[in-house]
């Protein structure tokens, strides 16, 4: 079998059973899911929390499977896939052979990020072509001088954009590489790089004035998600901490590299590296290198330098060359001692994390005692809570308000599709339109044991007393136990406006 046979085959493998077993397991989708299908209901140029790609994808997938929600395992399946593609033309492109591009496909494929974390698709998972066919076509477009490549290259950034503003730290990082170095450098002068900053900003527009309009709500999202130092310890220790995370990611390639290397090659690497090396190509190894580590080695300063705690996830897209680095300089495969068992050991990491993807959605339930997000019983609760509305008011529910996963649940599954007002806030629900919510009503809705809703909420109502409430078995039988939810009616003409001082 040729090589890129086999990439073809272990990637198409690996991309359809971890879109399978979710699709045919999880009762419920992940919460990153539930709060992006919440979103794409509005079809905004922004949301809460992240700008919009994530939720537009979703709203598609929901749109073209009749109001499915497996979609959006096969968003990330599509994900990897793509960033799968990516990583071997890019192999290719930097001098590997195509069995080094395999094993670059192979060896990135067992890092956790292209496991465990596949069926939430979320930005981070999105941002995994992103990184990876930026540096591909920043590459052709140094390479080749392609008008095209560098308005591709523009594209991309600005989907990037639309995706997750952390995708700043590759356009700085291909930014600083043009400036620093004389062959890329050179491109300044001619179309190539005006084209792709010109593509980038106009294709932005309008997600920036919706940025202008709305107070920056996703930048200062994604400021309290950054944790502060409590004292200069936190300057030492995030950074640390972030790095160890990022090292512990990198597991399962170390397996798959000691179990191909074997103990004894291990123990003589260096001299037999030396030997068997193939001829450097100062250039590539220079993108490479370039690309692999800057962008971490600018998160970890911005840590130290501010003491930020930065979210382990954030690290997502920014390992996609990390088979290749390994490839590259541990001499593979020429070193392997058994490629089978490198083969077999990926394999087997693969289904591991399969396993336990399974077990999550189908034997966790039979010894878990607390609640699950996959085991949440959303529809259910929201085509009761649809009934009970529909029993008392007449019409369908339009609004709904509450936290994020008891309201977006509401929001998915309920038959009308309500509007989430999340937590009553026009500042987090800048789609609303109050004036409409005051003709139609909204229902409260969260989960628990108090009689009374949140505390945003009772900003808004503060004599707020439930209606009523309900406990709902769980979506899989077992030892999960049952959810009470709550709801409050707010008839048409009672919304409040504003909060209660």
């Amino acid at each position: 079998m040729t090589a890129s046979r086999a990439a073809l085959l272990y990637s198409a493998l690996a991309c359809l059973l971890y879109a399978l077993v979710p699709t045919l397991t999880f009762p419920t989708p992940p919460l990153d899911v539930v709060e992006g299908f919440a979103w794409g209901r509005e079809l905004q140029l922004g949301y809460t929390k992240h700008p919009p790609m994530q939720a537009w994808l979703l709203e598609l997938t929901y749109r073209l499977t009749g109001g499915g929600t497996f979609g959006a395992y096969w968003l990330s399946a599509l994900c990897a896939a793509t960033g799968y593609f990516f990583i071997w033309r890019l192999a290719r492109r930097l001098g590997l052979t195509d069995w080094q591009a395999f094993w670059s496909l192979v060896l990135t494929s067992v890092t956790f990020y292209f496991t465990l974390p596949m069926p939430e698709f979320n930005p981070n998972i999105l941002q995994v072509p992103v990184w990876a066919g930026m540096m591909l076509f920043f590459h052709r477009a140094l390479t080749n001088g392609r008008a095209i490549d560098w308005i591709v290259l523009g594209a991309l950034a600005a989907f990037g954009f639309y995706t997750k503003y952390f995708v700043l730290l590759l356009v700085g990082t291909i930014g600083l590489y043009t400036l620093l170095f004389p062959d890329a450098r050179r491109h300044l002068l001619s179309l190539g790089p005006w084209l792709c900053t010109l593509t980038c900003i106009l294709l932005l527009v309008p997600h920036l004035k919706w940025l202008l309009d709305t107070d920056f709500l996703t930048l200062q999202y994604a400021a309290s998600r950054s944790k502060p130092a409590a004292g200069i310890v936190g300057h030492i220790f995030n950074p640390l901490n972030f790095l160890g995370a990022q090292i512990g990611n990198h597991a399962g390639l170390f397996l798959v590299v000691l179990a191909g290397l074997g103990w004894t090659t291990l123990k003589d690497l260096r001299v037999r590296r030396a030997q068997s090396a193939a001829a450097l190509h100062p250039p590539q190894d220079r993108f490479l290198l370039w690309f692999a580590f800057v962008p971490l080695t600018v998160v970890l300063l911005a840590s130290a330098v501010s003491g930020n705690e930065f979210e382990h996830m954030w690290g997502t897209p920014m390992f996609v060359l990390s088979g290749m680095l390994a490839v590259r300089y541990l001499g593979l495969p020429n070193l392997w001692s058994y490629p089978r068992r490198a083969l077999a050991a990926a394999i087997a990491i693969q289904a591991v994390f399969l396993g336990i993807l399974f077990g999550q959605a189908v034997l966790e339930p039979h010894w878990k005692t607390k609640q699950t997000r996959i085991h949440y019983p959303g529809r259910e609760v929201a085509q009761e809570l649809s009934r009970i509305w529909k029993a008392e008011t007449g019409t369908e529910l339009a609004y709904v308000a509450g936290d994020m996963w008891s309201a977006a649940n509401v929001t998915l599954f309920a038959p009308s599709r309500p509007s989430m007002f999340y937590l009553h806030s026009l500042e987090l629900s800048p789609w609303i339109d109050l004036d409409d919510v005051q003709k139609k009503g909204l229902m409260i809705v969260w989960r628990g044991d108090r009689d009374k809703p949140l505390n945003e909420l009772l900003a808004f109502y503060p004599e707020a007393v439930r209606d009523g409430s309900r406990t709902f078995p769980s979506a899989a039988s077992g030892s999960i136990p049952d959810v009470r939810v709550n709801w409050m009616i707010v008839q048409p003409g009672e919304v409040a406006t504003q909060a209660q001082k």
